[in-house]
């Protein structure tokens, strides 16, 4: 049970990772210039918060970020299949609305209850409107993989 739970979440916390990350790129892209802003946010963590303004890709900022990002989201799938991992063979509607559930949880703590050096930093990069596109691509990472697996697994 705890295996198949903690395969489970490193794919699903990966897929929401990188769904995310990319939406992230893009949106970061369109409102600063740059695609790296975005994932150097989380490296806040490591250098301090004015450190997370950094635009340009840099090992010490982008990687470090992005490995940050990476690692939080792997938290989250764990979250997700702890909560939500259970039955199979849902309706993709209903793995749709628990993902839904696990991204906008993820962002109340992320930004209402996490102090500010812990947060992700991607509201220095993005608009309001990108955070969105960035926790509904997180939300679709979840999603896509729990159909799939569900797909998969009916075979």
């Amino acid at each position: 049970m705890m295996k198949r739970l903690a395969s489970d979440a490193v794919v699903t916390g990966s897929a929401a990772s990188v769904a995310s990350a990319a939406a992230l790129m893009v949106c970061s892209a369109a409102h600063e210039g740059s695609a790296a802003g975005g994932l150097n946010g989380p490296s806040q963590w490591l250098w301090g918060e004015a450190e997370a303004y950094t635009r340009e890709a840099t090992l010490r900022h982008t990687a470090t970020g992005y490995a940050i990002h990476h690692a939080t989201s792997m938290f989250w799938g764990v979250m997700h299949e702890a909560i939500f991992g259970g039955r199979r063979h849902k309706p993709a509607i209903q793995h749709c609305a628990e993902a839904a559930v696990s991204a906008t949880t993820a962002y109340f703590v992320d930004y209402y209850l996490t102090p500010p050096r812990l947060r992700p930093g991607f509201e220095k990069h993005v608009s309001a409107k990108g955070m969105v596109a960035v926790y509904a691509a997180f939300a679709a990472g979840i999603a896509i993989t729990a159909i799939a697996r569900d797909s998969r697994r009916r075979r």
